[in-house]
């Protein structure tokens, strides 16, 4: 049960997202921050549950995805 509401909630986020006109003007970082967020959320989940660990696993998964998609890192 609790699989089916992340993916399903995964997959409206995912139209959403398609449905947007402005995605195709993101830049690489913002779609590294939001791929991110949204891995780490479905990890933090099946890793720790509940909501705690979704969030968790989202914030940690966005800073990730936006600090690897930095054009500036070194």
């Amino acid at each position: 049960m609790k699989l089916k509401l992340v993916l399903a909630a995964a997959a409206v986020s995912l139209v959403g997202l398609t449905g947007c006109e402005s995605i195709e003007r993101m830049d690489n970082q913002t779609l590294g921050t939001i791929g991110g967020a949204a891995a780490g959320g479905l990890v933090g989940d099946a890793v720790l549950g509940g909501p705690l660990g979704t969030l968790g696993g989202a914030a940690a998964g966005g800073y990730i995805g936006n600090r690897v998609t930095d054009p500036n890192r070194r």
